[in-house]
């Protein structure tokens, strides 16, 4: 069988423009994050953060420069994730009808000033949708991550966790509608 050209010789790799250290290092706080969503324990979190640098660096001479370091890196977080004893599938869901105790919801724009009370405001609605998000189920969750906190497009999404780009449209469609009918919920309370 005769090898095609692109495959017959070893792909010359160009001298890197930035090392490892300086393209992951932003990232640490975005990857620590995601890390403390999947796991919810914060020791297991640093740790899949320590194993996916890791991982990482020990990788980085096969990442092809010129592509999305990001995605990369985070694929690699996702793919320590689910292998590791604690990942998405041995993870059991929590239902969406647990009760959320003592959030009230108030519009951001009623308020113009930081006041105490404003900021107890403001910490209680990230306490409410902090609390709706871990209601999610693992796949919910971790698009709407990606998508909403880590702002990665609906592309990269799909790329990382190699699904059609119309299931990463439609789950975060889902995860939104989850969040805004626990959130309804809890404002009516």
């Amino acid at each position: 069988m005769t090898l095609l050209a692109w495959k017959r010789a070893a792909p010359e790799q160009a001298e890197p423009t930035q090392s490892f250290e300086e393209m992951a290092e932003p990232l640490l706080p975005a990857l620590y994050n995601l890390a403390s969503w999947l796991t919810r324990v914060p020791a297991d979190a640093e740790d899949l953060v320590q194993e996916t640098y890791l991982k990482g660096l020990r990788g980085y001479a096969g990442f092809a420069q010129g592509s999305n370091f990001k995605a990369w890196i985070f694929r690699i977080l996702r793919n320590t994730y689910l292998t590791s004893k604690t990942g998405l599938a041995a993870r059991s869901t929590i239902a969406l009808e647990d009760e959320l105790e003592g959030t009230e919801m108030v519009p951001e724009g009623a308020i113009e000033w930081a006041t105490p009370e404003s900021l107890f405001v403001q910490m209680t609605n990230k306490a409410a949708v902090e609390a709706a998000m871990e209601k999610l189920p693992g796949p919910l969750l971790e698009v709407i991550l990606l998508c909403d906190v880590e702002e990665m497009s609906y592309r990269e999404i799909a790329t990382l966790l190699e699904i059609p780009i119309g299931t990463v449209m439609s789950r975060i469609a889902r995860a939104r509608q989850r969040l805004r009918e626990h959130l309804a919920k809890e404002a009516r309370r």
